[in-house]
């Protein structure tokens, strides 16, 4: 019956996960690599789509701009130009052999805009979170009517998923309210 623990688990981490990766594509007004190192670029021709941070080393110099410096010289247009079409609100310009990117400040509307998108994308890791837990429970229901599981395991099996789902629930309220604390800064 550990399999049923593990495998919820699981699906909850990897809940976890794509919320924390959502997370960090928000932008806070600050220059962070991960607001364009996934995004994907034809390059080489459009021979090959490949995502920023494979392409290039991308860092920040100072809060408000980041560094592009492509590994291989001849596609920094390429990059430029997939930065632009990505349409996230950042101009790239292009500066020897490296494309930087200046971060404008967030207005306070803007910032409260997103702390609002920040707490629906915590609903929305809560919500699978609480499915997550749902199939657990009807799987252990399943296996004690089909009388491969006692009384006691239930109890066991179901405490031991609402345990997970509670801490899961404030790992997400944390990743939540550092996130609107990031934003809110000015």
């Amino acid at each position: 019956m550990e399999e049923i623990i593990s495998v919820t688990h699981l699906k909850m981490q990897k809940v976890l996960e794509v919320l924390k990766d959502d997370l960090s594509t928000l932008r806070t007004g600050r220059a962070a690599p991960s607001l364009v190192e996934n995004i994907v670029i034809s390059a080489y021709g459009g021979t090959q789509r490949l995502k920023v941070v494979e392409l290039a080393h991308v860092s920040s110099s100072g809060s408000q701009t980041l560094q592009i410096a492509p590994y291989d010289g001849s596609i920094i247009g390429e990059i430029n130009k997939g930065i632009m079409e990505a349409n996230i609100g950042l101009t790239p310009s292009i500066d020897g052999q490296v494309i930087r990117i200046s971060i404008p400040l967030l207005s306070q509307e803007r910032r409260e805009e997103l702390t609002h998108l920040v707490g629906q994308k915590l609903e929305g890791a809560k919500i699978q979170i609480r499915q997550v837990r749902h199939e657990a429970m009807n799987d252990i229901k399943r296996q004690h009517e089909d009388k491969k599981i006692g009384e006691d395991e239930v109890s066991s099996l179901e405490k031991e998923i609402q345990k997970e789902t509670d801490y899961l629930m404030e790992q997400i309220e944390d990743f939540g309210n550092k996130k609107k604390e990031e934003l809110l800064q000015v």
